[in-house]
């Protein structure tokens, strides 16, 4: 991982328990596999788990050729795309990842977006601090509150599962698309199956939850962002290129729509952007995933998956190759 992140996540309190369950020299930090240095050359070829964060270099084939040892990957945060290459997978591998326990605080942000956007806390807070004084709420805001609304979940993934989870006690309707998702399921955490343009069409506010991949850039172009509802809001807590940010920036300059964006595309929009200053535009600079205590979560998911592999046991959190073409 980084030094960054080791200095970020590996705390005072999750390290004691680091090192009560693996052989493991906690001022060694591997940043570059390929760096000739006959000490760690040794370290690596002895190696039987790498245990990453983010910053971890891609394990290539020329890494494993490194770690003759190696037999798993336990992984600190959530995807582990950047660096578990197809090579891992032929070694087979066994690798885990911490990403139930980053969706937790995702899922938490989404929630809270979700109920002050269906109550226009944003808006009504600009129009409080532009009148300074007292706002007929009931003239200005005659449709708002949570009572029975629509959400649109876009992805079953495991924030998006988590994100019903946390609706359930809301008198909410719950629509998700989600192509690989059984509906059963879904109707089981409280969500009805929707096709996607069905659930654009008839939400008050739409949550993106799916993964970055080719079939899912600009899921959301002009064409499905027309089919929202006037004043209907986007919140996405996934990833930027989910949505046209052209298309997005004109609905949200016309005030048609709103949006709590979390991830944009760029993933720093240029500063003349006119999204910083709107107000019904909420920008946050990619806040809603673990920060500050909230690592300490993931380290120790991390160091619970390693305490069960030394224990012989499998992972809770194993990742599935087979899955990754169609997940984070």
């Amino acid at each position: 991982m980084s030094p960054g992140t080791r200095a970020a996540v590996l705390g005072t309190r999750v390290l004691p328990e680091l090192l009560r369950v693996a052989d493991v020299d906690p001022d060694l930090l591997v940043t570059d596999f390929g760096r000739v240095d006959p000490e760690l050359g040794g370290r690596l070829a002895r190696a039987e788990v790498l245990f990453t964060g983010w910053g971890c270099p891609p394990v290539d084939a020329e890494a494993l050729r490194r770690m003759p040892r190696l037999r798993a990957v336990v992984h600190a945060a959530g995807s582990v795309k950047q660096h578990v290459t197809e090579a891992c997978w032929e070694r087979g591998l066994l690798v885990s990842s911490a990403a139930a326990a980053n969706a937790l605080p995702v899922a938490e942000y989404t929630l809270a977006a979700i109920l002050f956007a269906n109550k226009r806390v944003l808006q009504s807070a600009h129009a409080y601090r532009a009148a300074r004084g007292p706002i007929d709420l009931l003239e200005r805001y005659p449709e708002v509150g949570n009572y029975r609304r629509t959400v649109g979940v876009v992805g079953a993934s495991l924030i998006g599962r988590r994100v019903l989870e946390l609706l359930r006690p809301f008198d909410l309707r719950v629509l998700v698309h989600d192509p690989y998702a059984d509906p059963g399921e879904l109707a089981a955490l409280g969500g009805e199956a929707c096709a996607l343009d069905e659930l654009l069409r008839r939400s008050d506010v739409v949550s993106l939850h799916a993964p970055a991949l080719p079939q899912t850039r600009h899921l959301l172009d002009a064409s499905r962002l027309a089919l929202m509802p006037d004043g209907a809001t986007l919140v996405n807590t996934a990833r930027g290129s989910l949505v046209d940010t052209v298309a997005l920036t004109e609905e949200l300059v016309a005030g048609r729509l709103h949006a709590v964006l979390d991830h944009t595309e760029p993933e720093v929009l240029p500063a003349t952007s006119p999204l910083f200053n709107l107000p019904n535009v909420l920008l946050t600079p990619h806040v809603a995933g673990s920060l500050g205590g909230e690592l300490e979560r993931l380290a120790a998911a991390a160091v619970a998956e390693l305490e069960r592999y030394a224990r012989g046991l499998g992972f809770r959190h194993r990742v599935d190759p087979a899955r990754l073409a169609y997940s984070a």
